[in-house]
């Protein structure tokens, strides 16, 4: 088991959680990309007592089975829990601060895939930095590019 720490983009809501494995998965239900504006949102699984919310996160009572976890402050989507019996939260794979270990193992919600979205590893990339646009306000608002 390895501790792992993450939280919001503002640093408001932190937690540690206990990882039993590498496990992540891609859900792609609709409920799920409302909640986070995307295509589809990875998720990692962990047993409830092994999350400690350095700081309590907001709620949103997103249907009448489940819950989500956020940042009031700057937005951030943290999660997904159940409302009843459930042992386990999903916590926003993206919401760690290291979430490289992980390794998505099947998709969820297959029903609702946007195939286009799915493999995007054929389309070139840039590079944040290539961006003259974005480096040019982040130097001049800043005096550096963000981590």
């Amino acid at each position: 088991m390895t501790s792992m720490t993450g939280g919001c983009q503002c640093g408001r809501v932190r937690f540690v959680a206990e990882i039993e494995s590498d496990d992540a998965y891609l859900c792609h239900c609709g409920m799920c990309r409302r909640a986070t504006g995307g295509a589809s949102i990875a998720f990692v699984n962990v047993a409830q007592d092994k999350v400690r919310w350095e700081r309590e996160p907001d709620w949103y009572e997103s249907s009448p089975i489940a819950r989500r976890p956020f940042c009031s402050a700057c937005g951030t989507p943290l999660g997904f829990a159940f409302l009843e019996r459930a042992t386990n939260i999903d916590l926003t794979l993206g919401s760690f601060d290291d979430p490289a270990r992980f390794v998505p193992r099947h998709n969820f919600g297959a029903e609702s895939i946007l195939p286009n979205w799915l493999d995007a590893s054929h389309l070139p990339g840039i590079r944040s930095e290539d961006n003259p646009s974005t480096t040019d306000r982040w130097m001049k608002t800043v005096g550096k590019l963000p981590d």
